[in-house]
């Protein structure tokens, strides 16, 4: 056949194809094109955003939802964030109609000649990808052909702008973040108009595969395909030479949100995400609230800082409990990645650093960290083990090649520490307004989820002497009144439990007559039992409620002046902070604002609303009490805050019986910080481990940061109160010319000239009675064998011998 009809032939079968395959598409998209969802999920967007809790400083300490997302409109999206998208996704994103054909036919064309494997999907066919099909549905022609039409309909339904924006917050870009701004904060921990040009090609590579390129798990893939991008926008001009060459050689620092938040902030964001999931439900997880708490950034890690500190002396003094493990090491020089690949499976807990000891020497020790990091230790930071390092006779607590420690990096380098049993917990609170300022419910979240500030009841010791004296106030006690700091010796018959009760002072000294003032100072606790004996039992319990007790955790028995009964952290950081405002009742809360995801208010703290209107206790009884307790730091039990060289600091430090639980509650007058430490199942701390000893060194250092810089505040004397001198051991008031001291009085209790007659071992029928019928005896009173307005409803009895509060 000739050339030219063959052509003429080929021309005519052209057409008719042609026409065919027009006459199918038109076929297959009048089909279709009806049957295509309703664009309504764009229109009208939604997005699935987790709850999201901040500090008062606007810094994040905890996110709660199954997608890390962070909604960022497309003027707020900065230029090179997306200038790297656009250069490596869709380059003609704002010139096709949706469906790119020079790129479909640049992509057949490479494919076909072994160029490279390419798609020719656009950003508008993504975003119907991510909207419409979902991850699960089938990649064949007809989901592809679909997509298409798809994107076709939404270029004609809304600008490119808003597609751009949809797909910047949709796309999924590996470890649970979806959307730029959320891997943003998930791989740099920035917010995502804080990124530079190298951090945003990095993010712009990973929509191609998230997994492939995730920079924690595949660094160096996730290198490569940033410079891929980097190279794209200097090829199609969207950077400049210099930029491009700044760019490729900017360190990138791949860091967790995780990682850097500050420690035991989880605690705080719990007690967020279980308060809004009991007013919300599910959907907390999934609309977008962001909850702005109390919490303070930098008082936060204060108390961090010092709750690890606290634990760590705390561990020092009691020595070392061996190795976690003992591995056996395939050779005797292994590399740092092989020492870190054994401790895989080993956690960090706040920075306390698994490491596997690789050579011992004397007073040198060698190991390699999870991190791969090779350490030389020596001098202070073996103070934990230099008595296990070679020992004449090994043992189970021998650290020796193999050895799994622990090592943590403070101020002045590494030292090796050890996971503690104990557990401490720590809270601090503004006492004008009740605001939380500083919450850690423990060592570490993840390794105990359990609460120790809001959900520890434990006994307060000592800590809880005050609140008694506070009472005594009010009935016409001072702190110039006289007791007998004597032994006290109840017989089993007196008891009436079969037990004999001798309470005792910690220290097992006595000092005869003492004023009020002193007792507490010194933390006496005869003198207490005898207060609280003179006061009336059920009287002190009834006064309790005005600091927001409950009266059934604190039972009308001579014990509970001990600290006997029950409370928390969080209930005793209120009650103390009715000291520090003059009398006033306050009610700690964590939640300053919830706003919803399109930053609607739905709750904001009312200013005022936690402190009451009025005063719960007199205001010169909230004076005294802290001239009071002022002296239990200037010459008491907690004379270790003097190095805080500031003269208007209060507080009492708490021992309970057996020395299950240590405690110091003290207070600035612009804040009240509680510290307390013990073991999860109550036992012994150990020789020596009073509140003074394991509690307050925390509050002292958590007290350095969070005073530094703050005037000294100049208490006022309030009116109704008067200054008299008085004799330092009678309490009775003498002359100007006379030896003696200047002691505070309400002006309606002023001081006999001659002393008080000193209260002794009291009989039960000498007791002061309440006028109330139910009002107990002095032995009733003691062990709680009576009932109260209601005859079968007996109070449980508390074993004598375990009513004993140390201070």
């Amino acid at each position: 056949m000739h050339p030219k009809r063959w052509l003429q032939y080929f021309l005519f079968l052209s057409i008719i194809g042609s026409l065919i395959v027009g006459a199918l598409l038109v076929l297959m998209i009048s089909i279709l094109y009806p049957s295509l969802p309703s664009l309504e999920a764009l229109t009208d967007y939604h997005p699935k955003l987790p709850l999201r809790i901040f500090d008062t400083d606007g810094e994040l300490i905890g996110e709660f939802g199954q997608e890390r997302r962070a909604f960022v409109p497309i003027e707020q999206t900065p230029q090179v964030m997306k200038d790297a998208i656009l250069a490596i996704e869709d380059r003609r994103f704002y010139t096709h109609n949706g469906i790119d054909t020079t790129g479909i036919v640049r992509a057949i064309r490479n494919n076909l000649t072994g160029r490279g494997h390419e798609g020719a999907s656009t950003i508008t066919m993504q975003v119907a990808k991510n909207f419409f099909s979902g991850p699960d549905a089938p990649r064949n022609i007809w989901t592809k052909i679909k997509e298409a039409m798809l994107a076709i309909k939404i270029e004609n339904a809304i600008s490119k702008d808003k597609i751009l924006e949809l797909y910047l917050n949709q796309i999924y870009l590996g470890e649970r973040a979806y959307g730029f701004a959320a891997a943003s904060k998930t791989y740099f921990n920035k917010e995502l108009r804080q990124i530079n040009l190298a951090e945003a090609a990095l993010l712009a590579g990973l929509p191609k595969a998230p997994s492939k390129y995730d920079p924690f798990i595949h660094p160096d893939y996730a290198v490569k395909r940033q410079h891929e991008v980097l190279r794209d926008m200097r090829r199609y001009g969207l950077i400049s030479a210099h930029a491009f060459e700044q760019a490729m050689h900017t360190p990138l620092k791949f860091q967790s949100a995780k990682l850097v938040q500050p420690l035991g902030s989880e605690y705080v964001a719990e007690i967020v995400r279980a308060t809004l999931y009991q007013r919300y439900g599910e959907k907390i997880y999934s609309s977008g609230l962001k909850v702005t708490t109390t919490i303070r950034k930098q008082h936060q890690i204060a108390a961090n800082a010092a709750v690890i500190q606290g634990v760590i002396n705390f561990e020092l003094r009691h020595g070392f409990r061996g190795p976690e493990k003992v591995l056996s090491l395939p050779s005797p020089k292994i590399s740092p990645a092989e020492g870190a690949e054994l401790l895989r499976e080993f956690v960090t807990y706040n920075q306390f650093v698994p490491a596997l000891v690789t050579k011992v020497e004397p007073d040198l020790l060698t190991v390699v960290t999870k991190r791969g990091e090779v350490l030389a230790l020596q001098d202070k930071a073996l103070l934990l083990v230099k008595n296990h390092i070679l020992p004449k006779k090994p043992g189970p607590t021998t650290v020796a090649p193999g050895a799994v420690i622990r090592v943590y990096h403070h101020a002045e380098g590494w030292m090796v520490v050890q996971l503690p049993e104990v557990e401490s917990a720590f809270m601090a609170l503004n006492p004008e307004t009740g605001e939380v300022n500083a919450l850690v419910g423990g060592f570490n979240f993840h390794r105990n989820k359990y609460n120790h500030v809001t959900q520890g009841r434990r006994q307060p010791g000592s800590s809880f002497k005050p609140f008694i004296y506070s009472a005594a106030l009010d009935k016409g006690y001072t702190p110039a009144s006289v007791f007998e700091d004597a032994p006290i010796s109840f017989s089993s018959e007196q008891t009436g439990s079969g037990n004999a009760w001798e309470p005792h002072n910690y220290d097992e000294k006595y000092a005869g007559p003492m004023r009020l003032r002193e007792a507490l100072a010194q933390s006496k606790n005869t003198i207490s039992i005898r207060l609280m004996s003179a006061i009336g039992a059920r009287y002190a319990q009834d006064y309790l409620r005005r600091f927001g007790f409950n009266p059934k955790d604190h039972p009308p028995y001579l014990s509970t002046a001990l600290g006997a009964g029950s409370t928390s952290v969080w209930q005793m950081a209120a009650a103390y902070a009715t000291f520090a405002n003059s009398g006033y009742r306050v009610h700690p809360y964590l939640i300053e604002k919830i706003v919803d995801s399109r930053g609607k208010v739905l709750q904001a703290v009312q200013p005022g609303k936690h402190v009451s209107e009025t005063r719960v206790i007199d205001q010169r009884n909230a004076f005294i009490m802290t001239t009071m307790l002022q002296d239990v730091v200037r010459n008491g039990t907690a004379r270790a805050a003097l190095s805080l060289r500031r003269p208007d600091i209060a507080g009492k430090t708490g021992t309970t019986n057996d020395q299950y639980d240590a405690w110091f509650a003290g207070y600035h007058p612009k804040e009240v910080a509680i510290a307390w430490m013990g073991y999860d199942s109550p036992r012994n701390l150990g020789r020596g481990e009073t509140g003074g000893r394991a509690a307050l060194p925390i509050w002292i250092k958590y007290m350095q940061e969070t005073l530094k810089g703050m005037p000294v505040y100049q208490y006022k004397v309030p009116e109704g109160i008067v200054q008299l001198k008085v004799d330092a051991y009678t309490g009775a008031q003498v002359g100007e010319d006379d030896p003696g001291i200047y002691e505070y009085f309400y002006e309606e209790f002023l001081p006999q000239s001659q002393p008080e007659n000193l209260p002794g071992l009291f009989d039960p029928e000498d007791q002061h009675k309440e006028e109330d019928e139910h009002e107990p005896s002095f032995l009733e009173r003691l062990m709680g064998e009576h009932t109260s307005g209601n005859e079968d409803k007996k109070l449980p009895v508390n074993p004598a011998a375990k009513l004993l509060a140390p201070n």
